[in-house]
């Protein structure tokens, strides 16, 4: 039976996919205002595919877009984040029960070869490299969960979270203490302590933006919305 060929991807979500990965990666600051004309001229395109872009990136709540102020890269308070890691906490909590429940090995064998990438990383400086093998690990937690509904809850700011990710990912404390803490989830994982596992994932969530907002970081305000400030 021949494989049926893939379609080819449009100039709109070419543009879409290179502008997300540069919000992601930290290309773009939070809150930078960006301009049809600037992505054009930027990515070589005209502005409809970028204006595609802009609305794809919308509904992920990767930008925002005011009416007769522009389109900016979205921007987070503490007190959002907070509501992020709650709601993620949730979800991911569930998902790795019924991970752990339904393909315990794949989780683990998978969680390995992350893990070992992770450590490879963390050696060699590579942040950009660690957060993205962060975020897979905790990716993986969906897959094996075998739920689309809840996968697909857990997508809808995977995005987002991706963003916070990688700005995280260029402290090295933070990385040293998030490698410590994935390295202790994948032991309890090849040890089938599912409620200790569920635990530590907690906390690893919920204090996730610990050293991210703290001391003087601040998000850039953009012309139409501003945020108070983020350290105590």
């Amino acid at each position: 039976m021949l494989k049926k060929a893939e379609r080819p991807k449009s100039l709109g979500e070419v543009v879409t996919a290179r502008l997300r990965r540069e919000i992601v990666e930290g290309e773009f600051e939070f809150g930078q205002a960006l301009s049809e004309a600037m992505i054009a001229a930027r990515y070589q395109v005209s502005r409809t595919p970028v204006r595609e872009a802009f609305a794809c990136l919308g509904l992920e709540g990767l930008v925002h877009t005011e009416p007769q102020h522009g389109t900016f890269v979205f921007t987070m308070s503490a007190a959002e984040f907070a509501q992020l890691s709650e709601t993620r906490s949730i979800l991911e909590t569930a998902a790795l029960r019924h991970a752990m429940s339904r393909n315990p090995k794949a989780l683990v064998r998978t969680w390995r070869q992350i893990v070992s990438d992770m450590r490879a990383a963390l050696r060699n400086g590579d942040a950009k490299k660690y957060s993205g093998r962060d975020g897979d690990f905790h990716e993986a937690i969906f897959d094996f969960a075998t739920n689309p509904f809840l996968a697909a809850a857990g997508h809808s700011f995977s995005a987002k979270m991706a963003a916070v990710r990688h700005r995280q990912g260029s402290e090295p404390d933070h990385m040293e203490k998030s490698f410590g803490e994935h390295s202790d989830l994948l032991g309890l994982a090849e040890r089938g302590d599912v409620e200790p596992a569920v635990e530590l994932l907690q906390r690893h969530i919920c204090q996730k933006g610990e050293s991210f907002w703290a001391g003087s970081r601040t998000i850039p305000k953009s012309r139409w919305q501003r945020i108070s400030e983020l350290a105590e």
